[in-house]
């Protein structure tokens, strides 16, 4: 189990889980904080660091909110009881984030997408964010845009020493 830093200790936030795939291939617009209904062995997995959010995305059903495909590896030390890694996990969001969420995904092409996990006062937490997929040249140019402002601050300091 890693060990817990100075800001989870004092009643911070911890990062779990980052998806750096969801900057890459969505254009993120709304983000949300919302609580997640997990099993003991699923937190204490995450606790591990034992999970995936790469695949994972959101879905509204009949009013409520819940994560598909986010992977939560089996806890090792588990007895009898264990989890099934795949399954849906309910989001806990209010009514009226939940209301703005489906006039949100009632739009074209919007998709509900978990960008980041953290512990936060010891509960977990996922950041889900409304977010449009990115076309090939977007890409490209974000990745072309990163390169130049790398390039620049090389540059600066250099010219600082």
């Amino acid at each position: 189990m890693p060990a817990p830093t100075r800001a989870a200790a004092a009643g911070g936030t911890q990062l779990i889980a980052d998806n750096r795939k969801a900057r890459h291939d969505y254009h993120v617009f709304d983000t949300y904080e919302a609580g997640i209904v997990l099993l003991g062995t699923e937190v204490k997995a995450i606790r591990e660091g034992r999970v995936n959010l790469k695949d994972s995305y959101g879905k509204i059903e009949s009013g409520e909110v819940f994560l598909h495909n986010l992977h939560v590896s089996p806890y090792s030390h588990r007895g009898y009881a264990a989890h099934e890694p795949l399954r849906r996990r309910k989001l806990l969001l209010n009514k009226r984030e939940i209301r703005k969420l489906i006039g949100k995904m009632v739009e074209r092409g919007f998709t509900l997408v978990p960008v980041r996990m953290y512990f936060s006062r010891g509960l977990v937490k996922v950041t889900v964010g409304v977010a449009k997929g990115k076309k090939t040249y977007d890409k490209r140019e974000t990745i072309k845009r990163r390169q130049i402002d790398r390039e620049t601050r090389a540059m600066v300091k250099e010219r600082l020493r």
